[in-house]
C-alpha cells in the first residue's frame, strides 16, 4: 500500500515534503485501521479519535492525507470531510515575531552563516525548502528562479542581500550550485535551520515559540503589507495562489488592531 501510495504521489508531482508527511500520515492511519475491515464508518472512527488528541489544524492535515490515499485506491467513497474552523481575524501575539525580535536574533547571530540565511528568508519572503534555489547564479543576476508546488516565479534579490552573499561566495569558494551549504555539501535543510534558529534564542532573549524559519516568512509578509497595501502583489511575491492565504500572513496581532482603535477618537465624553 504505501510503496503504491509513494508512486501514486510521485505522479501526481506532489512536492518531497508532502510526500513525506502524506506517507507518515497514512502510515499512522494503516496501524490504526489494523486488521479492521475499511469502510466509512471506520474512517469516521478514526477522525473522531484525532479529534480528542489533535488541534482542527492538525486533524484537517491528516484526514487531506487519508483521503488523497483513499482515492489512490479507489475507494473515494470512503473520504471524510474536513473540520470546519473559522479564520482568525488576528495573529498571535506569542507566536508573532516583530522587526525589533528579529534584529536581536540576527545581532545574537553574529558572522555565523545562519544570520546571512536568516536574512536572505526574510527580506525574500521565500519558504524554506525555496533557500535551495539561492544560487551563486542567482546572486550575481539577482533573479532566482523558484519552482515549488507546481509554480515557478521569480524572486528579486535586494542590492544590499546580493553585496553579501557576494561576499560570503567569496570567501567560501563558492562560484555555481546553492549559496548555503551542509558539512556534508548538500543545500540546508528546514531541521539545519531550525536548530541553528533555536540556539539563539536565549542570548537573543526571543521566546522559542516565535523562532521558525516560517515566521520569517510572515514578518516579510507584515512588513511588505505595511508599506504597499498591495495584497495581490503580495499574494504574487509569496507564490500564493489566494489571495485568501495572503491575508492570512498579514494578519496583526489584536494588541495592534486595539491600538487602531484607539487612535480613531469615536470616544468623546
Amino acid at each position: 500500500y504505501i510503496s503504491c501510495f509513494i508512486h501514486y504521489l510521485t505522479q501526481e508531482e506532489k512536492s518531497p515534503a508532502t510526500i513525506v508527511k502524506y506517507t507518515r500520515e497514512v502510515q499512522r492511519f494503516l496501524r490504526w485501521l489494523s486488521q479492521r475491515e475499511l469502510d466509512k464508518d471506520i474512517v469516521v472512527a478514526y477522525k473522531k479519535a484525532l479529534t480528542q488528541r489533535y488541534t482542527p489544524a492538525g486533524v484537517n492535515g491528516q484526514l487531506t492525507a487519508v483521503n488523497v490515499f483513499l482515492k489512490s485506491i479507489g475507494r473515494p467513497d470512503c473520504c471524510v470531510k474536513l473540520m470546519k474552523i473559522q479564520r482568525h481575524m488576528f495573529c498571535q501575539e506569542e507566536r508573532e515575531l516583530s522587526l525589533e525580535e528579529y534584529q536581536r536574533l540576527l545581532a545574537a547571530a553574529g558572522q555565523r552563516p545562519i544570520s546571512l540565511v536568516i536574512q536572505t528568508i526574510c527580506a525574500t519572503g521565500i519558504r524554506v525548502s525555496e533557500l535551495r534555489f539561492i544560487t551563486a547564479e542567482a546572486v550575481q543576476s539577482g533573479r532566482a528562479e523558484v519552482s515549488n508546488k507546481g509554480k515557478r516565479r521569480a524572486v528579486f534579490l535586494p542590492d544590499k542581500l546580493r553585496r553579501l552573499l557576494k561576499s560570503y561566495l567569496q570567501k567560501q569558494k563558492i562560484t555555481a550550485g546553492a549559496v548555503f551549504l551542509s558539512r556534508n555539501g548538500r543545500p540546508l535543510d528546514r531541521s539545519n535551520i531550525w536548530r541553528d534558529m533555536k540556539a539563539l534564542c536565549e542570548s537573543a532573549g526571543v521566546a522559542p515559540g516565535k523562532v521558525f524559519p516560517h515566521n520569517l516568512r510572515h514578518l516579510f509578509a507584515r512588513t511588505f503589507y505595511a508599506l504597499e497595501k498591495d495584497l495581490s502583489r503580495l499574494a504574487d511575491i509569496l507564490g500564493h495562489s489566494s489571495v485568501n492565504t495572503t491575508r492570512i500572513y498579514t494578519a496583526e496581532s489584536g494588541a495592534v488592531h486595539a491600538r487602531l482603535l484607539g487612535r480613531l477618537n469615536l470616544v468623546v465624553t
